[in-house]
C-alpha cells in the first residue's frame, strides 16, 4: 500500500471513477475541492508521471441583449433593405427608418452596414436611398440564427467562414465572450499500476497548532512540503487604466514643454466649434449625420460674445477686413447659436483665442473628447480624445510647426518616421496632414495641422501668427502600445486590462 497527500489520493481516485480521463472543473465538482487544490494535486501527480495534463482554449460565445433582439427581428441593415424593396427600392432615409421604426444612432449604423455589404446606394445630398442588388444571408446572419438556436457556441469548433463572421458580430459588440482554458487530466500507465499496488490517503499540515503540540499529535502527523511551483490564486492589485495613464503623462510631458492647458465644454455653440473657424454654414460637415446636435435646448447664448460675432458674420458674408472675399450667403445668427455636442477640439482653441487670460507669446494644448456619428468598427468610433495644440506669437511659420508634430511622432507616439502630406481644412492655411510609420502597426494618420487664416484670427482681435494642430490622441496611444483595435481603448475586457503592466 503507497501513502500519498489526502488531495491527490482523492484526485487520482476521481479519474479512476471516470475510466482515467476527467477535466479538472469535473474533478472538482465530484470532490468538493477548490480549483487551486485539483491544480496543485494534479501537478504533484504529474512530476511523478502518474498523470498527464492537458489544455484547450476555448472562446464560448452567446447573444447579448442587442444580439437577442437582432436574432429576433433581424440585422438593421437587413430590415432596412426589406423595408426599401417594398418601397419600390428608392426612397427618402427617413421614410425608410419609419418604416423599419428604428432611431436615428441605429439608422447610422444600418446606412453603414446596407454600404458596406452593397446592398444600397446613400444619396447624401437628396437624402435618399437605393437599392442596389437583392440581399443574400451572409455569414455574420447564419451565425445569428445558429446563436439564437443553440445559446451559446464555441468559436475553435466553427469553420472558417463563421469565425470571420465571429469577428464580424464581436466588433458591433452584440456578443458575450468568455474565453476560457479546459484542462483534462489523464492517468498513464504509471498510474494504472500505482492504482492496482493499492493507494491510501495520509494527512498532512501545513502548520502546527497549540493543540497539535500540547496533545502530542503531532508526532503523528506529516509536514507537507511546501512547492514553489504550485499554481495559486491569482490576485490583480488596483491600476490606473493604462489609457487613462498615458493621456496623464501626455499632459505632464506638454507641461514639461512649456504648454499650459486649455479647456472648454463639451455641449458647445456652433459659433466656436465651426462658424468661427470660417466653415460655412452651408458646410456638408455640419449635416445631422456628422455632427451631434442638441435637441433640447435646440440654441445658447452669444450675447457675451456678439462683436466678435458681427465680425464672424461679416468675414463669412463679405470678407470683412480679413482681405478674402467670404463664402458670400446671408450668414444666420441663430444657426451661430445652435448646441451640439464638440465634434472638433479646436472649438476649444477658439475659447482661448477669446480669453481675458490668453498671453502673446504663448503655448496652449487640450486633450478632449469629441463626438461625431459613425460606424463603429476597430479603427472608428463615435466618440474619441484629440489632443488640440496652438502656438501664439510673431514670426512663427510653417517650418515651426513641422518641427513640433516630428517631435510629438517621435517622442510621444514613438514612431519610426514621419511623412506629411499637404491637406485641407476651412480654417487653415497652409494645411498639412501628419502620418508616422512604426513596425508592427505601420503608416497611420494621426491628424491634421496648419496656420490659421486671416479669416480665423483677425475677426477674433488676434493680429499675430497662430500655428494649430488636432491629432488623434487615441491613434498615438496605439501605435505606442501596439494596439489595432481602437475599442481596446474604452473595454471593460477584465482580462486584457489585467495583462496590462503596472508602470
Amino acid at each position: 500500500m503507497v501513502e500519498i497527500r489526502e488531495n491527490e489520493w482523492r484526485t487520482i481516485m476521481a479519474l479512476k471513477e471516470a475510466g482515467g480521463r476527467r477535466t479538472v472543473d469535473d474533478i472538482v465538482n465530484s470532490t468538493g475541492l477548490n480549483y487551486a487544490s485539483v491544480m496543485r494535486a494534479a501537478l504533484s501527480l504529474k512530476e511523478r508521471n502518474l498523470i498527464e495534463i492537458s489544455e484547450e482554449k476555448r472562446t464560448k460565445i452567446s447573444l447579448n441583449e442587442e444580439g437577442r433582439e437582432y436574432a429576433e427581428k433581424g440585422l438593421p441593415e437587413r430590415r432596412l433593405v426589406e423595408a426599401l424593396r417594398r418601397m419600390g427600392g428608392s426612397a427618402s432615409m427617413d421614410d425608410v427608418a419609419k418604416a423599419v421604426g428604428i432611431n436615428r444612432k441605429m439608422l447610422v449604423i444600418a446606412l453603414g452596414w446596407l454600404s458596406r455589404k452593397g446592398w444600397g446606394k446613400i444619396k447624401k445630398r437628396e437624402r435618399t436611398l437605393e437599392m442596389l442588388k437583392e440581399p443574400t444571408q451572409g455569414p455574420d446572419e447564419r451565425l445569428l440564427l445558429l446563436l439564437k438556436e443553440h445559446g451559446s457556441l464555441i468559436v475553435e469548433r466553427l469553420d472558417e467562414e463563421l469565425r470571420e463572421a465571429y469577428q464580424t458580430l464581436k466588433s458591433r459588440r452584440i456578443l458575450n465572450v468568455d474565453e476560457e482554458t479546459i484542462r483534462e487530466l489523464k492517468l498513464t500507465d504509471d498510474g494504472w499500476r500505482l492504482l492496482e499496488r493499492g493507494i491510501e490517503a495520509v494527512e498532512e499540515v501545513s502548520q502546527l497548532t497549540p493543540e497539535m503540540i500540547v496533545s502530542g499529535r503531532w508526532r503523528r502527523l506529516k509536514l507537507r512540503r511546501y512547492n514553489i511551483k504550485a499554481p495559486t490564486v491569482r490576485v490583480w492589485p488596483g491600476k490606473k487604466h493604462p489609457y487613462l495613464r498615458f493621456l496623464d503623462e501626455l499632459k505632464e510631458k506638454l507641461i514639461a514643454l512649456g504648454f499650459k492647458e486649455m479647456t472648454g465644454p463639451i455641449v458647445e455653440l456652433s459659433f466656436f466649434n465651426c462658424d468661427a473657424l470660417y466653415m460655412p454654414q452651408d458646410h456638408p460637415a455640419r449635416e445631422v449625420h456628422d455632427m451631434y446636435f442638441i435637441k433640447e435646448p435646440t440654441y445658447g447664448s452669444l450675447d457675451r460674445y456678439r462683436e466678435f460675432l458681427m465680425n464672424v458674420k461679416e468675414t463669412h458674408e463679405n470678407g470683412w477686413k480679413t482681405g478674402s472675399k467670404g463664402w458670400g450667403y446671408a450668414f444666420s445668427i441663430d444657426e451661430a447659436r445652435r448646441l451640439m455636442l464638440r465634434s472638433q477640439t479646436t472649438a476649444v482653441s477658439v475659447r482661448m483665442l477669446l480669453s481675458d487670460e490668453l498671453e502673446i507669446p504663448g503655448k496652449y494644448f487640450a486633450i478632449a473628447r469629441c463626438y461625431r456619428p459613425d460606424v463603429i468598427d476597430k479603427t472608428h468610433l463615435t466618440e474619441f480624445n484629440q489632443i488640440e495644440g496652438i502656438v501664439v506669437g510673431e514670426g512663427l511659420t510653417l517650418r515651426d510647426l513641422l518641427g513640433i508634430l516630428e517631435r510629438f511622432a517621435l517622442e510621444i507616439a514613438e514612431a519610426e518616421r514621419v511623412k506629411f502630406r499637404p491637406g485641407y481644412f476651412p480654417f487653415t492655411e497652409p494645411s498639412v496632414e501628419l502620418h508616422a510609420y512604426k513596425e508592427g502597426s505601420g503608416w497611420l494618420e494621426f491628424g491634421g495641422a496648419g496656420i490659421f487664416r486671416p479669416e480665423v484670427t483677425l475677426p477674433l482681435g488676434i493680429d499675430v501668427p497662430v500655428l494649430a494642430w488636432g491629432l488623434g490622441v487615441d491613434r498615438i496611444f496605439m501605435m505606442r502600445s501596439g494596439i489595432d483595435d481602437i475599442r481596446y481603448l474604452f473595454t471593460q475586457d477584465l482580462e486584457w486590462l489585467r495583462r496590462q503592466e503596472v508602470v
